[in-house]
């Protein structure tokens, strides 16, 4: 596997997430983990394209089911990163590829 190492996977709290940032990125990623899956996803909020976090690094996450916009309150699945409540319902977060190797680090997938 090639790729960018974002993180541990140790890093990422289970049910929640890890904002890492990526050099010549357009937006930071964030790493989201339910037990051993994880899905990154650009840190930015596709209904004005602010970042989800409003304290830069923290993610509000919800029963380890959903992401939450700090600015909108919109609610967006872990697993695939689809808006299922809020302003932007019905749209996407843009995800990115990752892999967790076999050292237990997260890797952005190019």
């Amino acid at each position: 596997m090639s790729g960018m190492q974002l993180c541990r996977l140790a890093d990422v709290p289970d049910g929640g997430a890890r904002v890492v940032d990526v050099a010549h990125a357009d937006a930071p990623v964030i790493v989201v983990r339910r037990g051993a899956r994880v899905w990154a996803y650009a840190n930015r909020c596709p209904h004005f394209s602010v970042p989800l976090d409003f304290e830069p690094g923290e993610v509000s996450c919800y029963r380890a089911q959903v992401l939450m916009c700090a600015h909108h309150s919109a609610l967006f699945r872990f697993e695939d990163g689809h808006c299922i409540e809020g302003p932007c319902a019905g749209a996407n977060l843009d995800a990115m590829k990752v892999e967790v190797d076999a050292n237990a680090w997260v890797v952005l997938v190019r």
